[in-house]
């Protein structure tokens, strides 16, 4: 199966893509800043799953999946930032909380999945 049908890596693009999205309105002053930050984090979420999925080993598949939850808690912790700095609107804080919940829940449940005994 490719990486690219993986319900994980697909979510972790499409929280990558809104991150994208909503920081085009952030001010000028944050373009080295936060919106670098928050961009290169979430780029760094599917990057991981996908080079860990290309490893082929569960040890690496995990190695890279820690990684990306790493990733997914900066990007959480920017998110946060943004918005008590009112670069993000409500709107805008809540979709992003909930993509990232969702990301959290799937990519947690693939990790636990892989260590599992079998």
């Amino acid at each position: 199966m490719p990486v690219k049908e993986l319900l994980v890596y697909q979510k972790s693009i499409n929280l990558g893509l809104s991150v994208y999205k909503v920081t085009n309105v952030f001010p000028e002053t944050e373009k080295f800043g936060l919106i670098s930050q928050m961009r290169r984090s979430a780029i760094s979420i599917s990057s991981n799953i996908s080079e860990g999925y290309s490893r082929r080993s569960k040890k690496g598949f995990l190695y890279f999946l820690n990684i990306s939850r790493g990733s997914l808690s900066e990007l959480n912790t920017q998110v946060l930032y943004s918005y008590k700095l009112n670069f993000l609107s409500k709107q805008d804080f809540v979709l992003l909380e909930g993509k990232l919940a969702e990301v959290d829940k799937v990519l947690n449940g693939l990790v636990k999945s892989i260590i599992k005994p079998s």
